[in-house]
């Protein structure tokens, strides 16, 4: 069950929020914990019990950490701290890289003529590098003295598992929701504004990523073949459907919180109005670059440190940054490039924000990395991105070809023209905030947009069953 389908919508939303409103104080977070439950159960099947385990073993790591932690015992918070993160990267790496472990182990002994391992391949369960990274934050805030403990198992199961930013983020810290867990308001205006939050989501999901999906599909699917033109289209819609869709999912995240009476982090800030490559990773995906940034760059020393390990630490940072969001070779190469170029930023030692001609230059460059990097990202293997790089850069010269073609239609194009005007809209006009709290004109304006023209053509295509799952599903 995803966001934007009909029974979510017309269904599972509606009922949950029904009973929401109708149930007391003290039995909401009942009622938001079933929903998340049932929620999960629907996509995830049985994987609900490896969610049930890690919510479990957390809460007791969370406990005997803030009983270590009232008690100044030092030494054994470390070894509380230790064993939650074994217990978490336990049972992530068993389910997302065990695979790529044995299939590495396997290739190895198929080059020296050896009989490799047998082993039957393991589901993914979804959203588990998201609840088991949120889950993991609880400890850690815990020990760090950011938080006490929750003494309801419940509670801290409506943090781990609440439905609306349970699957894909955003990663939502402990100490950042833990007054919310215990009390909260539901109004009126929370639901006004969070509906209208979760409409642009919607809107952006349906309008305009699904509308170019095709289009990046369609490239990358045939990245041997395609010809120039096809390239640079195909990475042009897949640049603009990735933040769309992931971006989108995150409104409605923030915007199905703030409905429920939660305030949830923001996860994009127009990073394609970037100047460099830090600041980009300052505005995408910002709950994961925060949570990385905050449990193992700054304990590694992060910047304070020699310039060498300074370096050290960015990289391996980023090698994890890759590493998380897939089993391929092709993430961890993602990874350690984005990591290149942010020393590459520290070196050059871009402290202050260019302005002019060589704003619009930085801002170029790196609108043109992040393309690049997303070629990488997306390819299947490293050598269906070096085809692709081949075709970019000339190797099959050509106007676009039919097999391209017969995805281009008049609406995808809209929706290309829209989507890259995210590459040129201020840095500080960030649409999402605006549109939810903002009471200018021009805030006004837009809402009426959105309610009376964007929203009855996204309901128009859902109903006609043109939707797909969220890209970020996978990790």
């Amino acid at each position: 069950m995803v966001f934007s389908s009909q029974t979510f919508l017309f269904v599972f939303f509606p009922i949950v929020l029904l009973l929401y409103a109708i149930a007391p104080r003290r039995g909401r977070n009942t009622v938001l914990l079933c929903a998340s439950m049932l929620f999960y159960l629907w996509g995830g099947g049985w994987f609900i019990g490896w969610l049930l385990v890690s919510i479990m073993g957390n809460w007791i790591f969370g406990h005997f950490a803030c009983k270590a932690k009232s008690k100044d015992q030092t030494k054994r918070l470390r070894h509380i701290v230790g064993w939650s993160v074994v217990f978490n990267i336990g049972i992530l790496g068993w389910f997302k890289y065990a695979n790529f472990f044995v299939d590495q182990i396997n290739g190895i002994a198929s080059a020296i003529d050896y009989q490799g391992m047998d082993w039957t391949p393991i589901m993914l369960p979804i959203g588990i590098s998201f609840f088991t990274f949120q889950a993991n934050s609880y400890v850690f805030d815990i020990a760090k003295g950011n938080g006490k403990a929750l003494k309801n198992p419940l509670d801290f199961g409506l943090y781990v598992s609440l439905f609306p930013q349970l699957i894909a983020g955003p990663i939502v810290r402990y100490h950042q929701v833990a007054a919310q867990l215990v009390s909260r308001t539901f109004s009126l205006d929370n639901v006004t504004a969070g509906m209208t939050r979760f409409t642009l989501g919607l809107c952006k999901k349906v309008l305009i990523a699904d509308s170019v999906s095709p289009i990046a599909n369609a490239a990358f699917n045939n990245s041997a073949n395609i010809t120039t033109d096809d390239a640079w289209i195909g990475i042009l819609a897949y640049t603009i459907q990735i933040y769309f869709d992931f971006s989108g999912y995150s409104d409605m995240a923030i915007g199905l919180g703030r409905i429920f009476g939660f305030r949830f982090p923001e996860n994009f800030k127009h990073p394609y109005s970037s100047a460099s490559m830090t600041e980009f990773w300052r505005r995408w995906h910002v709950t994961l670059s925060e949570w990385f940034r905050d449990y193992v760059y700054f304990p590694l020393g992060g910047s304070r440190c020699s310039k060498l390990l300074t370096y050290r630490n960015l990289i391996f940072v980023f090698l994890l940054t890759g590493f998380w969001h897939g089993a391929n070779w092709t993430f961890i190469v993602w990874g350690v490039f984005h990591g290149f170029w942010l020393i590459v930023d520290r070196f050059l030692d871009k402290k202050e924000r260019p302005t002019g001609f060589k704003l619009v230059l930085n801002r170029f460059i790196v609108v043109f990395l992040v393309m690049m990097g997303w070629v990488v990202f997306r390819s299947e293997s490293l050598s269906d991105a070096g085809d692709y790089f081949y075709a970019l850069f000339g190797g099959n010269t050509g106007f676009f070809s039919t097999a391209l073609l017969r995805f281009v239609s008049i609406q995808s194009l809209i929706a290309l023209a829209i989507g890259s005007l995210s590459f040129f809209a201020p840095r500080a006009w960030i649409i999402g905030p605006v549109i939810e709290d903002s009471d200018t004109k021009l805030a006004g304006v837009l809402r009426v947009v959105l309610v009376a023209i964007a929203l009855p053509l996204t309901l128009m295509l859902i109903i006609n069953g043109t939707f797909s799952p969220f890209l970020y599903f996978q990790f």
